[in-house]
């Protein structure tokens, strides 16, 4: 039996997925939350072999809660769950420890599929997205800006984009403002822009909001 933990702050989101594996005879789901605080009190008291984790869940950023899953309980397998673009997020959560990565607006049918991959410790994309990034187009240039960024240097754009002032950003991060003005200096670079006005311009390409 693959037992599930569902970590997503959208009651309708948690319940479609419940709904969808209900009639599976190898799943189970053992916990829902919809916090990172909830998350880790959770893991204290239950033992999920998958964690679909909500890439914007409340409190820490999903990143940074896939982090500190690694850390601290290394054999549980997460699977990133979100409506953010696949193109920007996929490959930053794999990069970041994540078995996989699924789109809310994928088919229902991949989130059995992806939990019994990831369970076995396989990785996990749509065929979609894998023909996307492994063919890099004319059409496709954000993704090749997107494949100079780093995965902290992401969430520092992301975070900027969503209007976040630096001194926010390092809280967010736990960094230091001057760590976050070097990130951000070095996304102007990676870029090629020279002001803040541009730099958003450039997330916006990249579908970070």
């Amino acid at each position: 039996m693959i037992n599930v933990l569902i970590a997503d702050n959208h009651p309708i989101v948690t319940l479609g997925i419940k709904e969808v594996l209900k009639n599976t005879s190898d799943i189970e789901v053992v916990a829902d939350v919809t916090s990172t605080t909830a998350l880790f009190k959770a893991l204290e008291k239950v033992s999920p072999d998958v964690i679909i984790l909500e890439m914007d869940i409340p409190e820490i950023n999903g990143i940074a809660t896939l982090r500190k899953l690694k850390q601290e309980y290394p054999e549980t397998k997460v699977l990133m769950y979100s409506g953010q673009s696949e193109d920007v997020y996929a490959l930053s959560t794999i990069r970041a420890g994540a078995f996989g990565y699924l789109s809310k607006a994928a088919d229902t049918e991949y989130v059995i599929t992806a939990i019994r991959k990831v369970a076995e410790g396989n990785m996990f994309i749509t065929n979609e997205l894998a023909q996307r990034l492994a063919f890099d187009e004319g059409t496709q240039k954000p993704r090749r800006f997107f494949r100079k960024l780093s995965t902290r240097e992401v969430e520092v754009l992301k975070l900027l984009a969503s209007g976040k002032r630096n001194k926010e950003v390092a809280e967010g991060l736990n960094l230091n403002e001057k760590t976050v003005s070097t990130y951000k200096a070095r996304l102007m670079r990676k870029l090629n822009v020279d002001n803040l006005v541009d730099l958003l311009q450039q997330a916006k390409a990249l579908e970070l909001y």
